[in-house]
């Protein structure tokens, strides 16, 4: 059995619980999905299966190649494609079924991951949280990031020197967020707490296996 699904983020929203304390939630569009392709140890060397997120995706946006796959396994094109390892082959549902939400319940433990906000180009204080120096005094040391090394040895830049960079448009992983309620009919998941990335944009949703 798969023990995932893809996704769109919805956005968030708050719920209430018994005694009336507002709870943070974020509302997915979980699939459903359809099986593309299934590897297994045989012949891949590993066993998994690739999901694709059904969606209307214009014949035309699809270059050859991807149309070949698709036609191959007989299922309609898919922009947003994952793969999902598996324990056993046997576990692996058949090339064209669909996985769907209701394999979720509420209280369910879940890992996942999307590609963060963009924030652009950003100095060290905002990036890294760096402190920054003093404000008065007549210091001229404000929100700059100070030594990067020693001029006489080693003479260079060591990498993974935090410094000013671009921001955001990473992958992120939100691990142990839990259900707090799924709607199968709508196909929709909702989970305590914030998820990486922007509104619309595509997460992977795994069960906690640990």
């Amino acid at each position: 059995m798969v023990n995932g699904i893809l996704g769109i983020k919805v956005g968030m929203t708050q719920l209430f619980e018994k005694d009336g304390t507002a709870v943070p939630a974020t509302v997915i569009k979980a699939g459903p999905c359809v099986v593309v392709q299934k590897k297994t140890a045989v012949h891949d060397g590993y066993n998994a299966v690739q999901l694709g997120l059904v969606e209307f995706v214009a014949e035309k946006r699809v270059k050859k190649p991807m149309q070949g796959h698709f036609k191959k396994a007989s299922v309609s094109p898919a922009k947003f494609l994952k793969e999902f390892r598996l324990q056993d082959s046997a576990e692996a549902t058949l090339v064209g079924e669909k996985v769907l939400v209701d394999q979720f319940s509420p209280s369910d433990l879940v890992d996942i991951s999307g590609v963060s906000k963009g924030k652009g180009f950003a100095g060290v204080i905002k990036r890294h949280n760096f402190r920054g120096g003093a404000a008065t005094h007549g210091s001229m040391f404000h929100r700059a990031p100070g030594s990067i090394g020693a001029s006489a040895f080693p003479s260079r830049v060591l990498k993974g020197m935090r410094a000013a960079g671009h921001m955001g448009q990473d992958n992120v992983t939100a691990k142990n967020l839990r259900v707090v309620r799924v709607d199968v009919e709508q196909n929709l998941l909702i989970v305590r707490g914030a998820v990486p990335g922007s509104n619309g944009g595509y997460v992977v949703i795994r069960k906690k296996t640990k």
